[in-house]
C-alpha cells in the first residue's frame, strides 16, 4: 500500500498538468471555433466564381444611386472597404490599393469601394467614408451597404476582400488583394486577373482567401 501511495503522489503532478493542457487546448479550440463562425455567418457562401455576379442597387457617399447593371458591358472590381481598419487604411495610404483603382480606370475599368458597416459601427456612415475617399484621393465611388445585404449576397469577410467581374458580368476572381499576408514576392491578385481579362485569357488565379479586418456587419435578423 505504501509503494502503490507512492506511486499515486508521483503520478498526481503529471495528470493535473494533462488536465491543465486539456483545459487550454480546449479554450484555444474555442476561441477558434467561435472566430470562424464569426466569419461564416448566415448567407455567407457568397457569389460563385464562374457565375454571373449577383445584381444590386446602392447610394453612394452622396447620396447617388450607383446600380451594378449600369456597367453592362464593363469590367468591374468591388472592394469592400472600411476608412477605420488599419488593414484598409493601409492598402489605401501606402499600400496595393493607393493607386491601383486609377490605374485601372486608364483601361475602361469600373472600380467600386463598397462598406457594408452597420450603423454606428467601426469606420460606418456617408460622412466618415466621404472624408476617407478625399483624403486617399479615390475618385470611384463609395457605396454604403449598411444593412450588409450585398455583402452577404458576396460573401464579403474582410476589408478589403476583392472581386472582379468580366464584361460578360461573370465573376472571374474573388479573394485577397496581393499575397502580401504571405510574406512571398508580391502577387497582385487583381492586376494579375485584370491582365488575364485584358489579353483575352481566362484568370489564372480565381479565388484566394482574403485578409484584413472583419466585416462589421449588423447583428442578422431573425
Amino acid at each position: 500500500m505504501k509503494k502503490l501511495g507512492f506511486l499515486f503522489a508521483l503520478a498526481a503532478p503529471v495528470i493535473a498538468i494533462g488536465l491543465a493542457a486539456t483545459s487550454a487546448s480546449a479554450a484555444t479550440s474555442g476561441q477558434h471555433d467561435k472566430s470562424s463562425h464569426a466569419s461564416d455567418e448566415k448567407g455567407m457562401r457568397g457569389a460563385a466564381i464562374g457565375k454571373a455576379a449577383p445584381a444590386f442597387e446602392l447610394k453612394d457617399v452622396d447620396g447617388k444611386t450607383v446600380k451594378l447593371a449600369d456597367y453592362k458591358g464593363k469590367i468591374v472590381v468591388l472592394e469592400w472597404f472600411n476608412p477605420e481598419c488599419p488593414v484598409s487604411a493601409g492598402c489605401h495610404q501606402n499600400g496595393a490599393l493607393k493607386d491601383q483603382a486609377a490605374r485601372a480606370a486608364k483601361d475602361g475599368v469600373v472600380w467600386l469601394a463598397i462598406n457594408s458597416g452597420a450603423a454606428g459601427k467601426e469606420g460606418s456612415g456617408a460622412e466618415r467614408n466621404k472624408k476617407a475617399a478625399a483624403e486617399w484621393n479615390m475618385k470611384h465611388p463609395v457605396l454604403m451597404d449598411e444593412n450588409g445585404e450585398v455583402g452577404h449576397l458576396y460573401g464579403a469577410k474582410t476589408t478589403p476582400h476583392m472581386f472582379v467581374i468580366d464584361a460578360k458580368g461573370v465573376l472571374v476572381y474573388k479573394g485577397a488583394i496581393d499575397n502580401h499576408e504571405q510574406g512571398e514576392k508580391n502577387v497582385n491578385y487583381v492586376d494579375a486577373a485584370l491582365a488575364d481579362l485584358k489579353a483575352g485569357k481566362p484568370v489564372a488565379t480565381k479565388e484566394t482567401k482574403s485578409y484584413g479586418c472583419g466585416v462589421k456587419y449588423g447583428k442578422p435578423s431573425n
